[in-house]
């Protein structure tokens, strides 16, 4: 449906909800006493994309992780089904959760960079219906500034004339540009 609608389907994973039963009993369900999982998800993330894939109905989809040694299988995954239909078609999501934080958000970015396009991803986006969320947009810029900025201090990006220009370029389009086009705003 995600796809002949046009949808978008974004798929957060990795956590182990409501931990501590009696906090539970008291306060009700995600109240706080989650925790990452360690789950084996690379074979069933395959089968599920390839599925959808087969069938001819696999939209744009994003995903989340909450395990940080998970980044390297969502690296590698997104290019097994990258179609040309749209630039960046599957997508690996900014940190999240226990990831949302500067070591989160910089592995992840890494191993995008290194193993898939980081100049195609959407950046960070939230569903979040808080005021005070927003400025995690901010610290995920930082972040990624930061990051970039270390390649170019260490000489791994070039960074004179046309090299700066599209430095630049890219992270407009991280932060900005990318998410406008895929989402069609």
């Amino acid at each position: 449906m995600d796809y002949a609608s046009g949808w978008t389907q974004q798929y957060h994973y990795g956590a182990i909800r409501n931990n501590n039963s009696k906090m539970f009993a008291q306060l009700g369900a995600d109240t706080g006493f989650d925790s990452i999982g360690e789950f084996t998800t690379a074979k069933a993330m395959s089968h599920f994309l390839d599925e959808m894939n087969s069938e001819g109905h696999l939209a744009k989809t994003i995903l989340y992780n909450l395990n940080p040694c998970a980044n390297e299988v969502i690296a590698t995954m997104l290019g097994n089904f990258q179609d040309g239909s749209v630039p960046g078609k599957i997508q690996f999501g900014s940190g999240w959760w226990f990831l949302d934080q500067k070591d989160g958000m910089e592995k992840q970015m890494m191993a995008l960079s290194n193993l898939g396009l980081l100049s195609r991803m959407v950046g960070m986006l939230t569903d979040s219906r808080s005021f005070l969320s927003y400025p995690r947009h901010e610290y995920f810029r930082r972040t990624l500034c930061n990051v970039l900025g270390n390649d170019i201090e260490n000489g791994m990006i070039p960074y004179t004339g046309y090299e700066k220009a599209r430095v630049q370029q890219m992270v407009e389009d991280i932060c900005y540009n990318n998410a406008k086009n895929y989402f069609k705003f």
